[in-house]
């Protein structure tokens, strides 16, 4: 068997490029300073030998890592919550397209009984100059993060708007909560139902308060009347099943709308042990459009997660230009995917 190929170093590529190899490096990280055909003759060596830059040589001389960080949240149990797993795929994808990698940690342990340390695992990656930026997901309100990165000057986008800090400076992307409800809303009433209810979060969530928001709106353009047709509950398909029972009994809903995929399994589960069947006649719609909703034929808002990731590296790379470029938000629109559950 013939020993592998070594790698092509950069006097592989300045010998074919029959220039220097200071002038390798220039083309590498200070193109500007090269003449164009110069600088077309050692992309052409560098591309006809695959040579990749040495990336720890070159973190040396910029200070730069090409390294994303990204903190994981805590996996929740019992929920169909999987749009991060998406999200972090698209992320990743994102970044590689521009030369970047994504770093995942965790803000450390946990004892039992309390809450993470919402600033844990970034203090250390920041002062060690290991990642060039943060991609902030907990933009929850009362989190402290977007405030302590932004005293400590560090760069990162978020994931999520700024709820509690209608001046932050930052660069941000989200998805139209409110919008996507307000379309799912407007799908059952198509249908001809005119008493919907709406399972969404407990007090305290901005994104379910935003999502809600759409549920109201579209029910109050329709004339229809919102009293005694919603419930706010933990995340969990448990508590989904028990809220969708209290609102049968009660007040007879005929659509449900949720605030997540865990909830609108719940409500399928109560429908399953009612001997009810989840349909045009009794449509139920959840959010997120996870896995768990394609497999079971939930009708769902899908976020575009791979947008927002694309969206986010953008703005990264302006946040880390050479010259500063002004900071944006950038609020994009999901869509409905119809499955089964209401069709």
């Amino acid at each position: 068997m013939e020993n592998p190929r070594p790698p092509a170093t950069l006097a592989d590529v300045a010998e074919r490029a029959g220039v220097s190899r200071q002038t390798v490096s220039n083309a590498i990280n200070n193109p500007d300073l090269l003449r164009p055909d110069t600088l077309a003759r050692v992309q052409q060596a560098i591309d006809g030998l695959g040579y990749t830059p040495n990336q720890a040589a070159r973190h040396l001389r910029t200070r730069s890592s090409r390294l994303v960080g990204l903190r994981l949240t805590p996996a929740q149990e019992f929920t169909a919550n999987m749009a991060m797993d998406r999200f972090v795929r698209a992320l990743v994808e994102a970044a590689r397209e521009v030369g970047y990698h994504v770093l995942l940690f965790s803000g450390g342990p946990v004892e039992e009984g309390e809450l993470p340390d919402p600033l844990g695992g970034y203090d250390d990656l920041f002062r060690s100059t290991a990642v060039d930026a943060f991609v902030v997901t907990d933009t929850y309100l009362g989190n402290p993060v977007a405030v302590e990165l932004t005293r400590r000057r560090a760069p990162f986008v978020a994931f999520g708007r700024p709820w509690d800090d209608p001046v932050a400076s930052h660069p941000w992307v989200d998805v139209d909560g409110a919008a996507g409800v307000a379309a799912a809303t407007e799908h059952v009433r198509d249908l001809g139902h005119e008493r919907i209810a709406w399972l969404g979060w407990e007090p305290g969530s901005r994104i379910g308060e935003d999502r809600r928001a759409g549920w109201h709106r579209a029910m109050v353009a329709a004339g229809l009347s919102t009293a005694g047709l919603e419930a706010a509950v933990a995340d969990t398909v448990d508590a989904g099943r028990q809220a969708a029972a209290r609102l049968l009994d009660t007040t007879a809903p005929t659509g449900f709308v949720c605030a997540s995929d865990t909830l609108a399994v719940g409500v399928l589960h109560t429908l399953r042990e009612r001997g009810l069947h989840a349909g045009p006649g009794l449509p139920v719609v959840g959010f997120d459009d996870s896995q768990v909703a394609q497999v079971m034929g939930l009708t769902s808002v899908r976020q575009p997660l791979e947008e927002v990731a694309v969206e986010l590296i953008g703005a990264l790379a302006d946040l880390l230009a050479p010259t500063e470029r002004t900071t944006h938000g950038i609020l994009l629109a999901p869509t409905l995917a119809i499955r089964q559950t209401s069709v």
